[in-house]
């Protein structure tokens, strides 16, 4: 006797942050830096937490302020946690600078 297979329910992404693309993107920032110093870079829904060494801060991805392009959201979210934190933040040629 053949059984049916069971059916999955997938839910489809419906915050339109692109999710998969920011958790990528995050996931190699967090580390140490040459100094020692701890740099975790996570995402909880839609506020991205930075924290630097004993510095945290937060940002919040925007679609409706910023735009509605993950790219967009992500680097707003990300100055808006960094300069909470009152560290610096630049991106240049594919890598990301931190300044304490």
């Amino acid at each position: 006797m053949m059984r049916e297979a069971p059916k999955v329910l997938v839910r489809m992404q419906s915050s339109g942050i692109g999710v998969h693309y920011v958790d990528a993107y995050l996931k190699p920032m967090n580390g140490k830096l040459e100094d020692g110093m701890p740099v975790k870079c996570k995402r909880r829904g839609l506020k991205i937490v930075l924290s630097a060494g004993g510095k945290k801060g937060e940002g919040l991805m925007r679609r409706l302020d910023v735009s509605r392009d993950p790219v967009a959201m992500l680097d707003a979210a990300l100055e808006e946690a960094a300069r909470s934190a009152g560290v610096e933040l630049s991106v240049e040629d594919g890598a990301i600078f931190l300044t304490v």
